[in-house]
């Protein structure tokens, strides 16, 4: 028998079955105190979107983070991928008009209301059970397609809310989105390391000169600033690139897009700043640099 048929129970299956009925909004309010008990590097769902929009966002959000807490709080990889496959289950039993937990509940009436398909979902639970078995990255393009699964569909599920199917502006999304979670990597290199997580790209350790030992010691040589200014320079290109995506869409939904990318582009600036170094304190923005990126989107600015 595999792993997976003698696990205990997962997680997934125990809160599935012990979630009574509720009614739709009581779904929705579950998913927005999800999302509010949260703290995440890019404001989601912000104070700039219409209304009625947040509270899809939130159900998409629940969908996605108590998907990331199977895959990365249970030590048990079998558990934790059982527990994906249930979560998969009940996304399917939601697309089958047939919802159960809560979060599904609401997620199946976005889904209905912007005819949003099912595999940007699927693709994220990808990402999630790559996490379960994360094994690092030997080259750029093998981060890119974790970022494809991880992080992309995230913005082709936004661009759906907004009632935008098309490619010219997924291919934007994309841009923005890879280089949000690029970012990440970057800011989070110490974090992640610690974590015994390393997404930076072995070809390019190599082609720096920069060991793994030399990261296990928290070494800042020229070799490593000169590799995560190479990374950083490569990000900031895919978010100039990227945002083309706020001119192609209404004004409100613009501001957004450059408040997520103003974001991402503005650690990249703080990485810089610091001359790389992530191990001696976390690059993040002030109070009143998050201030001045509002501003910034509501005027529409890029920079």
């Amino acid at each position: 028998m595999s792993a997976l048929s003698t696990a205990a129970p997962s997680a997934a299956t125990t809160m599935i079955a012990s979630e009574p009925p509720c009614s739709t909004d009581e779904a929705f309010r579950q998913c927005e105190r999800i999302a509010r008990d949260h703290y995440e590097n890019f404001t989601l769902g912000s104070h700039l979107l219409p209304r009625p929009l947040r509270r899809h966002i939130a159900a998409i959000y629940a969908f996605a983070r108590t998907a990331d807490d199977f895959a990365d709080e249970d030590p048990d990889a079998g558990r934790a991928l059982a527990a994906l496959d249930a979560w998969e289950r009940e996304l399917e039993d939601c697309y089958a008009d047939q919802p159960r937990h809560p979060i599904f509940v609401a997620l199946a009436e976005t889904v209905r209301e912007f005819a949003i398909p099912i595999q940007p979902f699927r693709d994220l639970l990808t990402a999630f059970r790559m996490d379960v078995r994360f094994a690092g990255f030997p080259t750029f393009d093998d981060l890119l397609f974790y970022c494809r699964h991880s992080a992309n569909p995230v913005g082709h599920l936004v661009l759906y809310l907004f009632g935008h199917a098309d490619a010219e502006r997924q291919a934007c999304a994309d841009d923005i989105c890879t280089a949000l979670q690029l970012t990440n990597f970057w800011q989070d290199l110490a974090v992640d390391l610690g974590k015994g997580r390393i997404y930076l790209p072995r070809e390019d350790m190599a082609r720096f000169g920069y060991g793994a030992d030399d990261l296990a010691r928290h070494a800042v040589t020229p070799e490593f600033r000169a590799l995560m200014a190479f990374q950083c320079e490569r990000t900031r290109g895919l978010f100039e690139r990227g945002l083309a995506l706020a001119d192609m869409l209404a004004r409100r939904e613009g501001r957004e897009v450059r408040l997520f990318a103003g974001g991402g582009l503005a650690i990249l600036d703080r990485l810089v700043a610091v001359e790389y170094d992530v191990f001696r304190a976390r690059p993040a923005l002030s109070r009143w640099a998050k201030i001045a990126l509002v501003a910034r989107a509501l005027v529409g600015v890029d920079r």
